[in-house]
């Protein structure tokens, strides 16, 4: 029996056996309701609020305290006997790198395609939103991290829900925080390995092959698909090993050179094309008020929009708190105004360049995916590239297999961290979850696993259900944690001690006291 025939069953079996349940959870998680001629998601719209009421709760700390999180970036603040595995920066990319990836590049395509240029317009404000839902999270999440013995440290919603709830709530909270964290861990486990890892890996040898001659090429044979399985489980496998320290040396190498050359190709597109930009950019806030041919109108396009954003940049689903957590500080706000960067970088940065760049090049793919919702993701957006730059879809697939790498390590971290809090931090236990998340990279190569994947996709969407409610709940732990920090960001500034050209605007914050 051949590789290819092998391999054909076990997805047969496995979509004959999943499929019911990914169709019911999904039903239930993307569960839309008929609003002004389009569907709504109500996960989206649970997302989407949670944004609104963190941006006024904080008094739009976004905005006012993005100079302060750039200066933390840059090690302002450090202090270096903080408990922690990385700094600041580190940090930052590490989590970048589970967020950055084919949802910047094939998902606003998709985005700009199915709600129409405007989408844009609405995806950028989701992103401005998810920012402050994004400083809650991580924010919580360096708070009630657990620093081990060896020095390593362990974070996320299976951590800051039970712990926080019992704070706030006594036994009762406990209680209910613990049934949360398992599932919590749960679902960041189940995702890490079919959509953080077997998804990745399957899209990015997809992408290798369409460039290598297709079917008859070169990596086109269930051959190559076995090859390039074990070379990227042998390179997650060897950077897994390392922990926290070695991905995040990793991706911060990694993730701002790509994300560089993608910009700057974006930038060249646009430059060529400079005369065309103000008509791209009037058609984009024109098509957010004012969409032609895009069904549901307004309402579509900003739900399409919204949608985008949410899947892109993943503020409220309480997987980027996990990476943040590694930090070396003492103020857990400051990992939080960091981690605000975020959504800027991933939606409002990345994103728009995208649209931006297909919106102007305007290639004859996206005209026809505009008809035909069928047609659409990485083909419009390499097509786009390819009107000023012809050798560019080359350089579009090596960013795509970089990038889908990244996701993978960092998803094999938060992966790792939902199996030691299930099963225990034993030596024993670790080597068995890392052996069967390399092995899952091979197979990503050579499995499809759609409804394995579709089920990853509603059980890491629901993981925001649980985690949001948190948040609300333990807001006002948080409020308290940004009224230390800045507190200490005053002091020193006071003892001359921050450089002197720190944030301005930190003489009117809220009372240290916070309430519910």
């Amino acid at each position: 029996m051949s590789l290819e025939s092998i391999t054909e069953n076990v997805d047969e079996a496995v979509s004959g056996f999943f499929e019911p349940i990914a169709k019911w959870l999904g039903e239930i998680v993307f569960y839309a309701v008929p609003v002004g001629g389009t569907d709504l998601p109500l996960i989206v719209a649970w997302l989407v609020v949670a944004g609104l009421v963190f941006t006024g709760w904080f008094g739009f700390v976004q905005v006012r305290k993005f100079r302060l999180a750039i200066d933390v970036v840059r090690g302002k603040y450090d202090d270096k006997d903080s408990a922690g595995e990385v700094n600041h920066f580190q940090a930052l990319t590490a989590a970048v790198s589970g967020t950055v990836g084919l949802g910047n590049i094939a998902g606003v395509a998709v985005a700009v395609s199915i709600g129409g240029a405007g989408a844009t317009f609405w995806m950028i404000l989701c992103g401005l939103l998810g920012m402050a839902t994004k400083f809650v999270e991580v924010t919580l999440g360096v708070k009630y991290r657990e620093v081990h013995a060896d020095g390593t440290v362990s974070g996320g919603p299976m951590h800051y829900l039970p712990k926080g709830l019992a704070e706030r709530f006594g036994k009762n909270g406990k209680s209910f925080g613990k049934v949360l964290a398992v599932l919590a861990s749960i679902m960041i486990l189940f995702f890490g390995l079919f959509g953080g890892n077997l998804f990745q890996v399957n899209q990015s040898y997809a992408q290798l092959v369409s460039v290598t001659g297709g079917e008859d090429g070169a990596m086109g044979s269930s051959a190559g698909a076995l090859f390039f399985g074990i070379l990227v489980a042998a390179l997650v496998g060897i950077v897994l090993l390392g922990g926290i320290r070695s991905i995040a040396s990793v991706t911060s190498r990694l993730i701002p050179a790509m994300a560089g050359i993608y910009i700057v190709a974006c930038l060249v597109v646009i430059l060529v094309n400079v005369t065309a930009v103000p008509a791209a950019i009037g058609t984009i806030i024109e098509g957010a008020f004012n969409p032609e041919g895009v069904a549901g109108g307004v309402l579509g396009a900003l739900i399409i929009g919204f949608k985008r954003a949410a899947f892109s940049n993943e503020a409220g689903l309480g997987s980027a708190p996990i990476a943040h957590s590694a930090v070396k500080t003492k103020h857990p706000a400051s990992e939080g105004l960091v981690a605000l960067l975020e959504p800027f970088i991933d939606t409002v940065v990345i994103c728009t360049m995208t649209a931006l760049t297909i919106v102007i090049a305007n290639p004859a793919s996206w005209g026809e995916a505009r008809t035909d919702e069928s047609i659409g993701g990485v083909t419009i957006t390499s097509d786009a590239f390819e009107t000023v730059l012809p050798w560019f879809p080359y350089v579009l697939t090596v960013a795509v297999l970089l990038f889908a790498i990244s996701t993978v390590l960092t998803w094999g971290y938060y992966g790792l961290k939902a199996w030691t809090y299930l099963f225990g931090r034993s030596r024993t236990s670790e080597t068995v979850y890392k052996s069967l998340y390399t092995l899952f990279a091979v197979a990503g190569s050579l499995l499809t696993l759609q409804t394995l994947i579709d089920l990853a996709d509603a059980v890491l969407f629901s993981l925001a259900v649980i985690n949001i409610i948190g948040l609300y709940l333990l807001a006002p732990v948080v409020k308290r944690e940004l009224n230390t920090f800045l507190e200490y960001v005053r002091t020193r500034k006071a003892d001359g001690t921050d450089g002197g050209d720190g944030d301005e605007d930190d003489k009117d914050e809220e009372p240290a006291e916070a309430t519910v």
